[in-house]
């Protein structure tokens, strides 16, 4: 089973590789043959080579560092918060009945539409970078927790009660484990949405340092598409290393929760 599954990621990474090449091609073919204006969409290879240019930029760099620190802070808030608020709305169904229609209100808001309002709240600046990718990111963090909580195993359950353990003693040494694999796989998200929102309320900001706030001044300048997507790889870069860290520590910490599941129509042994 650990062959197959060595051969399935081997062939994820290999169609991932080829479909990265294929856009890249394509990019590059259809620059050079003039269908589309340099101005507009410019050779991928010259995107490529400037972001790599832009590595060696110390400015650059630092921009990076403060996208990546917001980004950090804003996800640890929300799963600060998610974490315990999701264990609470899971275990306690009459505060999950009561709280359901001021989650079902926030969770529709896009964070983009709440930065005039975040700004005039805080100011200009981390905070309001912050709050929102916290924002952003607290719902799949708080929906996995809620999720992976029903999923506990009921037998497990009543069989810690069954030998005196009080509720406390049931969340941490059964409830907790169970849910903690659907925990990461929201963070993995948060993670996704958090880098997303980073970027764009850097962008939307126009001041200040940042990924975000290099792209939005590269748009303003004479020629400056080859900036704009060159920022545009290197978000797409931390992302991809980004998701790719945390798969592998999912994979790693729970290795027990990527076994195989029965089939559809398969007999299971029912549960007395």
């Amino acid at each position: 089973m650990a062959v197959r599954r060595e051969v399935t990621r081997r062939q994820e990474v290999l169609l991932g590789l080829g479909g990265a090449a294929a856009a890249f091609g394509i990019c590059e073919a259809v620059a050079r043959a003039g269908i589309v204006r340099r101005s507009y969409l410019p050779p991928a290879s010259e995107v490529v080579v400037r972001a790599v240019r832009l590595a060696g930029d110390p400015a650059f760099r630092d921009g990076i560092g403060v996208t990546l620190r917001a980004w950090a802070l804003g996800l640890g808030l929300a799963c600060a918060l998610a974490v315990p608020l999701g264990l609470l709305l899971g275990a306690v169904p009459v505060v999950e009945a009561a709280a359901r229609a001021v989650i079902e209100f926030l969770r529709p808001l896009p964070s983009v539409a709440l930065i005039p309002l975040v700004s005039l709240l805080l100011g200009s600046g981390t905070q309001t970078e912050v709050t929102l990718i916290a924002y952003a990111s607290l719902w799949p963090v708080l929906f996995n927790t809620v999720y992976g909580l029903g999923e506990t195993d009921p037998l497990a359950r009543d069989t810690l009660r069954a030998f005196g353990f009080g509720r406390l003693a049931v969340l941490l040494r059964v409830e907790l484990p169970a849910t903690a694999p659907f925990i990461a796989a929201g963070v993995r998200i948060s993670a996704s949405v958090a880098l997303i929102l980073a970027v764009a309320t850097e962008i939307l900001s126009g001041f200040g340092q940042g990924l975000g706030i290099f792209i939005a001044q590269a748009q303003t300048e004479t020629d400056g598409t080859r900036d704009v997507l060159a920022g545009v790889v290197w978000a797409g870069v931390l992302g991809l290393v980004i998701n790719g860290v945390l798969v592998g520590a999912e994979r790693r910490l729970f290795a027990w929760a990527q076994e195989p599941r029965p089939e559809a129509g398969t007999l299971r042994r029912s549960r007395p």
